[in-house]
């Protein structure tokens, strides 16, 4: 096992992390409690240590929970790391180096009920980040007639079925494998596979009883000594974590709960993290270890206080300062000569790696993997992006949101995200500009409600084609009608010709735009558009009176060239062809081809 002592460090290759995943009810928490459950009198006797949302199995305990059938002698990984944090989507949160934390994974299945939306959340994600994994077909104890025996090998215990059974187990497993193939993974019983680069190992469990959980252990430890010696391999010199969750504790501040995949963690080093709007720079006041049976979210016992750690654990880190630190980023410790090489290598690493486009919807969520992860699977549903940032819902995703012309695009996603107090209260006052704010920590329903929503969408659109562009309007501030100033200002207009909508951005005759059309009322009531001839007051964003706006002013709807382009494919009316070309000459003032 790794040793804390740097001048008597002799192993050059940490643990392998791994992560564990599955569908709600499917028995990933299970299975994890009973390899700690299993594990308990190797840890009383001090063998096994629990950190920070991880499990820490040696190698020597490996070895007993397999009942002694691991070679010991070739093995050189010195253990697994197993990584034990709340929901799935806690694989996508953790990064290491622009990508997953995990070396390998744990798909947890209930092979009775076969495979699920996270379960496809969690397949999509292993063939994002590369990630090698293994399947934990689980649940086989309730197949009927199935005997199962504690903490049993799964290879040495379907001999003692009953044909029947193993007929019915066998009809099982392979319409799984069936399954699986379907979604583009080639699987195949871990017992009958000679090539694990071609199949995915699918492994039979009961998590409940603990059969089939030293196949598993004895499946990692093989992939991981064949396939993944290259990346254990350990640097002490270069010392880098992830940050897991941030919390308060009294007496001591801010706290970092951090996994530790590469180097030796020295008190005297200078942190340097990932941060919301830069890298953040800060002192280390503490290293703190769990003592042995000790769950960091549940301590019944004072922490260690050490002054190193080696990787790869999980620790609790006292920053001197934490402000801007966020979840899911990355950390680099080192000297103070070395602060300024550390900040370009975590602004390189940190840096979101998102395809935008000039026109789509608004995505957030809680951390830089899941960003990305979220939006990876836009991609795959056709669905483009706009803006995508770290962070709760505010005020200004749904101002950016209104500016969509398209309706389909007036869309802020949340991935584990909540919407800011400012922002409900905006959403509230903007409820007719068809703004949707769809949320949930599960990524496949974001997508799921979003296309449900769509498609009712493009359903009301049909019913009006000219909800899906912009036409042409033009409208006068009547003098004697200013109600407010500025933000946004609100002004008594009469409709010149063609008409305004809610959310459609403003034009000045010189080509300056003034935000965008936050509502329209006339005495209490609100309305979603206004035609030529109505008086109507407007409430418009950036509209400053005074400043770049005045009583009389004549102004403009503002059109894409896109949107004039697709107009004359309609018959417009004789006041929206003259607006649409006073519109036109204003924007060949800068474009002389615009609309050609």
């Amino acid at each position: 096992m790794n040793t804390t002592n740097t001048d008597g460090y002799t192993n050059k290759i940490r643990q392998p992390i791994v992560s564990v995943l599955g569908h709600v009810d499917h028995g990933k928490t299970s299975l994890l409690d009973n390899i700690r459950g299993t594990s308990v009198v190797s840890r009383e006797s001090g063998k096994i240590t629990q950190h920070i949302g991880a499990t820490e199995v040696p190698i020597d305990v490996v070895s007993d929970l397999c009942g002694g059938k691991i070679n010991r002698s070739i093995i050189k990984i010195p253990g697994i790391l197993f990584i034990d944090t709340p929901g799935h989507h806690s694989f996508a949160t953790l990064r290491s180096r622009g990508g997953a934390l995990a070396d390998m994974a744990i798909l947890v299945v209930d092979i009775n009920e076969g495979i699920k939306p996270q379960t496809i959340e969690s397949l999509n994600l292993f063939k994002k980040y590369k990630t090698p994994f293994i399947i934990a077909a689980n649940k086989i104890d309730r197949i009927d007639g199935w005997k199962s025996s504690k903490w049993s090998f799964f290879a040495e215990n379907i001999l003692k079925q009953r044909r029947e059974v193993k007929d019915k187990f066998e009809d099982i497993i392979y319409n799984f494998i069936g399954e699986l193939y379907g979604y583009g993974f080639p699987a195949e019983r871990y017992d009958k596979i000679t090539d694990f680069t071609k199949n995915i190992a699918v492994v039979p469990t009961s998590a409940k009883t603990g059969e089939g959980i030293p196949d598993i252990l004895m499946t990692l430890i093989g992939l991981s000594q064949k396939y993944l010696e290259n990346r254990l391999e350990f640097d002490k010199d270069i010392v880098e974590g992830t940050v897991l969750e941030l919390k308060e504790l009294k007496g001591l501040g801010t706290a970092l709960d951090v996994i530790l995949y590469n180097g030796v963690l020295k008190s005297r080093h200078k942190l340097v993290l990932t941060g919301k709007d830069e890298v953040v720079v800060t002192g280390i006041k503490a290293i703190l270890k769990p003592k042995a049976l000790d769950e960091i979210r549940d301590p019944k016992e004072n922490f260690e206080n050490v002054h190193e750690q080696t990787a790869a654990v999980g620790i609790r880190i006292i920053p001197q300062e934490s402000e801007g630190i966020i979840v899911g980023g990355i950390f680099r410790a080192v000297d103070e000569n070395k602060v300024e090489d550390a900040i370009s290598y975590v602004r390189r690493a940190s840096k979101i790696n998102i395809d935008l486009a000039k026109f789509g919807v608004i995505i957030k969520a809680d951390a830089i993997g899941s960003l990305e992860a979220m939006a990876y699977e836009l991609k795959n549903a056709d669905i483009p992006i706009f803006k995508a940032d770290v962070g709760d819902i505010t005020k200004r995703d749904l101002i950016d949101a209104a500016t969509m012309e398209n309706p389909l695009y007036k869309t802020v996603m949340g991935f584990n995200v909540k919407i800011h107090p400012e922002a409900e209260e905006e959403l509230e006052a903007m409820k007719d500009t068809g703004i949707k704010v769809i949320s949930s920590d599960i990524v496949y329903k974001i997508i799921e409600d979003y296309q449900e929503w769509e498609e009712m969408k493009k359903n009301d659109m049909e019913k009006d084609f000219r909800s899906l562009l912009t036409f042409p309007g033009k409208f006068k501030i009547l003098p004697n009608h200013i109600f407010r100033m500025s933000r946004p200002a609100v002004v008594g207009v009469r409709i010149l010709g063609g008409r305004i909508r809610v959310g459609q951005r403003v034009l000045r005759n010189d080509g300056k735009t003034l935000g965008y059309i936050k509502s329209i009322k006339t005495k209490d009531t609100n309305h979603v558009e206004a035609n030529m001839g109505d008086e109507v007051a407007v409430a418009i964003t950036d509209m400053v009176i005074g400043r770049n706006a005045r009583e009389e002013d004549i102004l403009f709807i503002d059109i894409s060239e896109k949107d004039a382009s697709e107009l004359k494919k309609y018959e417009l009316t004789f006041e929206e062809k003259e607006i649409l070309e006073e519109v036109a000459k204003i924007k060949r003032k800068d474009k002389p081809f615009w609309g050609m």
